[in-house]
């Protein structure tokens, strides 16, 4: 179960969005955009690690290297 920190963090959100329908999309949009990125950086870190592109075609299930070939691309720009 969540602590009351987060009940009431939830509470306020849910205050603010009500109170200001224009004002929440702005903030809410930077913070998925800041999510999506730092997503993205974390995976290029890992595909540079030893055996890092193997756990994310693990991860990720990935059946199509080709579909993918952007993200898996190492330096030398090969895929796997």
């Amino acid at each position: 179960m969540r602590d009351k920190t987060h009940t009431e963090f939830v509470d306020r959100w849910a205050e603010f969005v009500r109170n200001s329908p224009d004002n929440w999309r702005k903030i809410y949009t930077e913070f998925i955009n800041a999510q999506i990125l730092m997503n993205r950086q974390f995976l290029e870190r890992l595909k540079n690690t030893p055996g890092g592109r193997e756990k994310i075609i693990e991860t990720y299930q990935i059946k199509n290297l080709q579909g993918y070939e952007k993200l898996l691309r190492n330096d030398s720009k090969k895929i796997i």
